[in-house]
């Protein structure tokens, strides 16, 4: 009997140190791409090893720990749809006893553990320690800014706390509620988390619909579109002269000190603005046949049937959520995996779902972009500061620990959310869950529809002779093939008028 009790003391060992090991190897791989990610688009900086240098290296560590934990939050649903059917179809197979319950589970708490951490710990230490200079008096260097910084840690948590209480007394004045207002680790941190998970989940229906119309735009901009009716040598001759021009002028107003300097300065971005058109239209002409006319409307093939399919499975949705209570999101607290599958079409729907998933993903990180309220945290190659990369770090965490959340809300899977994700106070509100849904679906469509009406809409407006002014303002900041060629000859003889272009 001792023997037996030894043994299974040593399998639950070897099975948490394998768990151990294997989570350690999942987020060591997340590390290294999200440090690769960042340090692509961070600001080059001296080498020189002073104050600012270390503060600078601390705050990356810890934006690039915080990015990989929002990786991880985005793999949390793919990774257990796809082990539940692993687990489905090779029940008693050697080589992946590895892959259980246990594990998933341990994965989602630690998700949920750590993405708390970075939220609330992490990235305000690193804001507050980039802007901190030490206190007035004392002794100027890393100890002084690290006071700093824990003393606003304390102050900004204190007025966190006061707004939660505040607020938790204004919608729940019952006597339970009253008394549960005390217990900092069982009502607070939960209820704190539910209301930031409540917020990612709005953000996420701000952003999702934008970025699916969006995302068409974003892959014309990225692929080569068809050449119908064009003539590509034509409009590159005309775009060349129009670049010649343009830096002859820049060249005379240089060697003339005449120009003055926002002239000169306009005219160096209208110089880039015709180099990248030609580059696009230099582009387009090396392309192959098979890239022009084959590649490109595959690809919008595939992003009209990924977002119809995905608006579909939401309306399905709704109807379940008016027939059927079960189709309520619901946190699970079974620690069995591989039971019974939860796609009717088995592998190959779980791969769809999977594939919806991160597909919904990139496409709010692409609508959160395109938001002019956001457009300020675009990151830009070598040329992005740590500031507006830890507003990055935070952003794509609450996007990405909210994807399980809605993808769960709105149908997409019915895979049931695991450890803290299922602990939300607000998914078991049906009015909240049904107007999520209706108002994905009806902003999705609105979307879509006001996207691929924009042509017609404006063709409509020039048949009226409504212009809008923007396009008016286009023309002259922007490098027309037509309007080249109207002047070629002036060119070609050297009369070229300055007037003309300014």
């Amino acid at each position: 009997m001792e023997e037996d009790d030894v043994t299974i003391r040593e399998q639950n060992f070897h099975s948490q140190v394998r768990e151990y090991i294997i989570c350690f190897l999942l987020f060591a791989v997340l590390y290294i791409v999200s440090y690769c990610i960042i340090t692509r688009y961070k600001r080059k900086t001296d080498d020189q090893e002073d104050e600012d240098a270390v503060v600078n290296r601390i705050s990356l560590y810890m934006c690039t720990f915080t990015l990989a934990m929002s990786g991880g939050a985005v793999l949390l649903l793919p990774f257990s749809i796809i082990s539940n059917e692993i687990l489905l179809s090779f029940p008693r197979n050697y080589y992946i006893q590895w892959l259980n319950g246990s594990l998933i589970h341990g994965l989602w708490n630690l998700v949920s553990l750590f993405s708390n951490l970075c939220l609330f710990v992490l990235m305000p230490f690193a804001y507050f320690f980039l802007e901190s200079e030490g206190f007035a008096g004392s002794k100027k260097g890393i100890k002084s800014r690290v006071l700093e910084t824990f003393v606003m840690l304390f102050l900004l948590g204190l007025l966190i706390l006061g707004i939660v209480w505040v607020a938790s007394a204004l919608i729940d004045n019952d006597a339970a509620s009253m008394e549960s207002l005390y217990d900092l680790w069982e009502f607070y941190l939960p209820y704190l988390y539910s209301c930031i998970s409540l917020m990612g989940g709005l953000l996420l229906l701000m952003c999702t619909p934008v970025g699916l119309s969006r995302m068409f735009t974003v892959m014309g901009q990225l692929l080569v579109k068809p050449t119908i009716l064009e003539d590509l040598d034509e409009q590159i001759y005309c775009v060349t002269l129009q670049e010649e021009a343009l830096q002859r002028r820049l060249n005379g107003s240089t060697s003339s000190h005449s120009r003055s300097h926002g002239n000169a300065h306009q005219l160096n971005k209208e110089l880039d603005i015709v180099r990248d058109q030609r580059n696009k239209l230099e582009r387009r002409k090396k392309a192959s046949a098979w890239e022009k006319n084959l590649l490109y409307p595959i690809v919008m093939l595939i992003l009209l049937t990924g977002t119809t399919i995905s608006v579909l499975l939401v309306a399905l949705n709704i109807l379940y959520l008016l027939v059927d209570e079960t189709a309520m999101p619901k946190g699970s607290t079974d620690r069995g995996l591989g039971n019974t599958s939860l796609s009717t079409f088995g592998v190959v729907q779980a791969v769809v779902e999977i594939v919806l998933m991160f597909y919904l993903m990139v496409s709010s990180v692409v609508g959160f972009y395109s938001l002019r309220v956001f457009e300020g945290l675009t990151p830009r190659k070598d040329d992005t500061t740590m500031t507006t990369i830890i507003g990055c770090c935070v952003s794509i965490l609450v996007l990405s620990s909210a994807l399980p959340v809605m993808s769960r809300t709105l149908g997409i899977t019915r895979f049931d959310l695991l450890g803290d994700f299922g602990r939300f106070n607000w998914l078991g509100n049906f009015y909240i869950v049904l107007s999520y849904n209706l108002l994905f679906a009806v902003v999705t469509t609105l979307c879509l529809v006001r996207k691929f009406t924009s042509a017609i809409r404006e063709e409509l407006l020039k048949a009226l002779g409504c212009q809008k002014a923007s396009q008016d303002s286009s023309e002259v900041g922007t490098a027309s093939p037509v309007r080249v060629c109207s002047v070629r000859t002036d060119w070609a003889t050297h009369q070229y008028n300055p007037s003309v272009e300014s």
